[in-house]
Formats: C-alpha cells, sequence, structure tokens
C-alpha cells in the first residue's frame, strides 16, 4: 500500500512498510529526486532508522546483564507492523506500538510514530518516540534518504557535489569494512572548504561518517543546474553521507546515534550517541528535505 500527498509544487508517496518515503516528484515537469530503488544496486530508497543506527557489534546488545538480537538499523525498515495512523490534506502519520516480536529483540515498551508533512517545496520528517514502558528507555533515531544523481538525464554522477553551510575541517570516523563497526582511525575530508565533489569511488571505504559538522544544512547541486535540493537537520548531531559505489544516488543521513565502535562493552546504556526517554515521556525530532524552486517549474 503505497499513500500520497500533493500540492501545486510536489507529489511524495510513503509506502506503508517502513513507512519508507519512496517518491518526491515535481507536480509540473519529469522530475523525480529520489532514487528508484534498483533492486541490482541498493533496494531501499529511505528506510527509517530505530531503535538503532547502524551496526551493533555481534548483531547484539546488552541491558541490564540480557543479550538481545538486532538487526542493522534497527526494525522499522521492512515492517509490516507499522501502519497508516492519519491522513490530512497535507500529512501523513505512521505508527508501529512494541509487540510480541519487537520485545524479543529490544526490551522496552513504546511508540513510534513518523511524520511526514508537504508544505509549498518543503517536505518535513518527523519522528516522534513515546516511552510507554516503567522503565528509561535507551534508543537511537534516524533517516537515511536517497537522491536521484543525477536529476537530469544529460549530467553525470561526477557533475555533482555536496555543499555545507559552514567552512568544515571535520573528519570522517572510517568503518571497518569486515564488519560495520566504527573503527578509530578517521581520515580528512574537507581541509578547510564546505564541498565534497561526489565520485563512486568516494564510498569504496563505505559511508561517510561525520560527528563534529558546525553545518545542520548540506545541499546537493549540480554543476549544470546548480542547488538541487537541502536537507536541514538541527535535531541531528550526527550525519552520514553514503551510497553503493555502482549506485547513481547519494543519502544524506541524518543521525542521532551512530553504529557501535569496534572497541564497545555492547552496554546499550553507554552506547555512544544512545537517547534516554524516561517512563511515559515523548522525544520528537525532525530533518527536512527542500526541493530548489527552479527545478519544479
Amino acid at each position: 500500500m503505497k499513500y500520497t500527498l500533493q500540492n501545486n509544487k510536489l507529489k511524495i508517496a510513503v509506502n506503508e512498510v517502513g513507512a519508507e518515503l519512496c517518491e518526491i516528484s515535481s507536480v509540473q515537469n519529469v522530475n523525480e529526486f529520489m532514487w528508484d530503488a534498483n533492486p541490482d544496486v541498493w533496494a531501499n530508497h529511505a528506510p527509517n532508522l530505530f531503535p538503532i543506527i547502524g551496526a551493533l557489534k555481534n548483531d547484539s546488545f546488552i541491558f541490564e546483564g540480557d543479550t538481545y538480537n538486532l538487526v542493522k538499523h534497527g526494525f522499522i525498515r521492512y515492517n509490516e507492523d507499522i501502519k497508516l495512523l492519519e491522513q490530512t490534506k497535507d500529512s501523513l502519520i505512521f505508527k508501529l506500538k512494541y509487540n510480541e516480536s519487537t520485545l524479543k529483540s529490544y526490551p522496552f515498551k513504546f511508540e513510534f510514530l513518523i511524520t511526514y508533512k508537504l508544505t509549498d517545496n518543503r517536505i518535513e520528517i518527523t519522528h516522534t518516540v513515546t516511552n510507554i514502558d516503567t522503565k528509561t528507555m535507551y534508543f537511537s533515531v534516524g533517516g537515511h534518504p536517497a537522491f536521484a544523481c543525477p536529476v537530469y538525464g544529460n549530467e553525470f554522477y561526477d557533475d555533482y557535489f555536496l555543499e555545507f553551510e559552514h567552512i568544515e575541517n571535520s573528519e570522517r570516523h572510517l568503518i571497518n569494512m569486515g564488519n560495520g563497526l566504527i573503527s578509530s582511525n578517521t581520515q580528512p575530508v574537507f581541509h578547510h572548504s564546505n564541498r565534497i565533489r561526489l565520485t563512486h569511488d568516494l564510498f569504496q571505504k563505505d559511508a561517510l561518517v561525520f560527528k563534529d559538522l558546525t553545518s545542520r544544512k548540506v545541499t546537493l547541486k549540480s554543476d549544470t543546474y546548480g542547488a538541487i535540493l537541502t536537507v536541514s537537520f538541527n535535531d541531528f548531531p550526527y550525519l552520514g553521507i553514503w551510497a553503493k559505489p555502482t549506485g547513481d544516488y547519494v543519502c544524506i543521513e541524518p543521525w542521532l546515534g551512530i553504529a557501535d565502535h569496534e572497541n564497545t562493552n555492547q552496554d546499550l546504556k553507554t552506547k555512544e550517541g544512545i537517547l534516554s526517554l524516561p517512563a511515559n515521556e515523548t522525544f520528537s525530532a525532525a530533518y527536512s528535505i527542500e526541493i530548489h524552486n527552479n527545478h519544479l517549474i
């Protein structure tokens, strides 16, 4: 089942399975801004990440002495239990409540909502987590949207670059390619600049993982057509940039949390970037995707 929203500029679609954003397209022309989820490369559009981000050491964590197995990025992706809760003329709200299946891999009673709101040329994605347990819950949450590169047929992948709102000197934290965990090694990326040129070779060592960016906006730009779209992520301190090396797309991933470090003790309470939420409290975080108007006419 797929649900859509449309105004005079944009049409978006969201698959009910996983509540996954799967289309951002212009109403007035043929421009499509999301990756097409080609199964021969990467069969996703924009997975929602909860209650962890990235990989866990041995695909497991420890909570109060017990070990739980949890797949990479958590259990929202591909989840058929998440359902549409409400639709208005400009918003879609999806809900997943804890169940027997989630309790086996994640020992907390929760309610997870994701809201897509379409306003003018902008989509806001809000994650709302409510702890309906009697104990403090620990979690991460984030996005993984994949944007088409190139958008236009007369372009190539390396005609594109990412431009950050501030000059950056942040280094990427390298991922161990054998186990998907964060290593102790870093690598310079920006060299006192605010641009990352996209090349397929850029992702030979997996994602670019940043922990200390000063920017909270990044714009996907084309050498020929200028600014395509901007992702704003004020609520998210971590950012991942990723694609399959053979894929004509780029993922701009706002994260509240990060994959396990190689040297983790696997204790969920002390995991880097983990959020804690007391019983009966609610947490919310949002990021937005703005499509620049000159590509919508």
